[in-house]
């Protein structure tokens, strides 16, 4: 029996996707190279194989095109902390679970770190208006309050706990090192990114967000 025919619609539609994605790709890696500033969308193109018309078409500014990278960027860590289940967990491994996560996302992903620090720069305008962003990472803290609840209740962490500072810390104490080690490791006379030494970081991260949580 013949293969069924794609719709016409249906093959512009996948064709777009594809385009899109290509460009999200290659204007992330452009962004995380050269910042918002120092980013150009004749590269971008050149990076996708795609013409610059195209770019335009779909994303009408530069500005657009990085608030969409933004968005992907944090679309793609969120999905991935789904993968991890937390809320199957028992709370005090699904705090360790999270700060383990953090870590060793960033330094798979360090475009992640250079992509947030472009945004901050800019004061966080093109977040700020961006909804899609605001429901892409509510999900998480929502997940966390629950664990931290489910720990009080449990006797395990203390109450009074709050899920978007405990998450700040978290990532903040990754971040931090991350995007410090070349002027930490200078000053300190230390490899930072020696593998024993973050090995020693990830442990002590642990160690700090777990000692905040768990009830003396």
């Amino acid at each position: 029996m013949p293969k069924a025919q794609a719709a016409p619609e249906e093959t512009r539609t996948r064709d777009a996707d594809r385009s899109q994605q290509t460009i999200l790709l290659a204007a992330r890696d452009e962004f995380a190279q050269h910042g918002l500033a120092g980013a150009r969308v004749d590269r971008v193109a050149e990076r996708a194989g795609l013409n610059k018309r195209l770019i335009y078409y779909y994303f009408s500014s530069k500005d657009e095109l990085f608030l969409a990278v933004l968005e992907a960027a944090y679309a793609d860590i969120r999905a991935a902390e789904q993968q991890l289940h937390l809320a199957d967990m028992p709370p005090a491994q699904a705090i360790r679970r999270l700060t383990e996560f953090t870590w060793e996302y960033y330094l798979a992903h360090p475009e992640f770190l250079t992509l947030l620090n472009s945004e901050n720069l800019e004061h966080g305008r093109h977040l700020e208006h961006s909804t899609r962003a605001r429901k892409t990472n509510l999900p998480l803290i929502e997940t966390l309050a629950e664990i931290l609840e489910r720990g009080r209740r449990d006797g395990v962490f203390r109450g009074g706990i709050d899920a978007m500072q405990l998450y700040v810390s978290i990532a903040g104490m990754a971040y931090f090192y991350l995007n410090n080690r070349h002027t930490l490791s200078a000053i300190f006379g230390r490899d930072l990114m020696a593998p024993k030494a973050l090995q020693e970081r990830l442990s002590h991260m642990s160690d700090v967000i777990l000692g905040y949580v768990l009830r003396s």
